[in-house]
């Protein structure tokens, strides 16, 4: 059972798509936000969303909570998940809050997803997938299916965070199931 996950927002592309996963989450979950500083920028002129279980971290921080794997975070998930960012994961790099929580989450064989968002993904960003998916680490782009039937883009959203709630064990009810 997720009692506290890490919601990491990279790259500029998709801060919408990370900040609705935010609100759907269950309110009994422990909420850490980290956002690059592309993100952030796009993130404030976009949208403020806070909630009183919702915990703020600076990508700088490299010295915060969830930079610690004795911090015992649940999982973690990068969405959207910039190639830079996938890359730096994928090669040990962390020289940020976000990749450092990445390294942490690996190391402590714990849930992370990431959903990178790029298309066409070049051989490389599928090499980087692949090493990171032998590693156990959910590479889960957002991708649409049609059986659910849905008639609007706010459906289509929530389809996507729906699988990704399912990849986690987070109960919900965001699109219709297979019958």
């Amino acid at each position: 059972m997720i009692k506290k996950i890490v919601i990491a927002i990279s790259g500029g592309s998709g801060v919408s798509l990370g900040l609705k996963v935010v609100s759907l989450l269950p309110k009994d979950i422990e909420k850490h936000i980290v956002i690059s500083d592309n993100a952030h920028t796009v993130l404030h002129k976009e949208q403020n969303y806070h909630d009183e279980n919702t915990i703020y971290h600076d990508n700088s921080n490299i010295a915060a909570s969830i930079a610690s794997g004795s911090f015992r975070v649940d999982a973690m998930m990068v969405i959207p998940c910039s190639m830079n960012t996938l890359a730096k994961i994928s090669c040990g790099i962390a020289d940020n809050l976000i990749t450092r929580a990445a390294s942490v989450m690996i190391k402590e064989r714990k849930v992370l997803l990431l959903a990178p968002r790029e298309m066409p993904f070049s051989a490389i960003a599928l090499e980087n997938m692949h090493k990171l998916s032998t590693l156990s680490v959910i590479i889960a782009p957002p991708v649409l299916a049609y059986y659910s039937e849905q008639q609007s883009l706010e459906a289509m959203e929530d389809f996507i965070i729906g699988k990704w709630f399912d990849l986690l064990g987070i109960e919900h009810t965001l699109y219709k199931r297979w019958s």
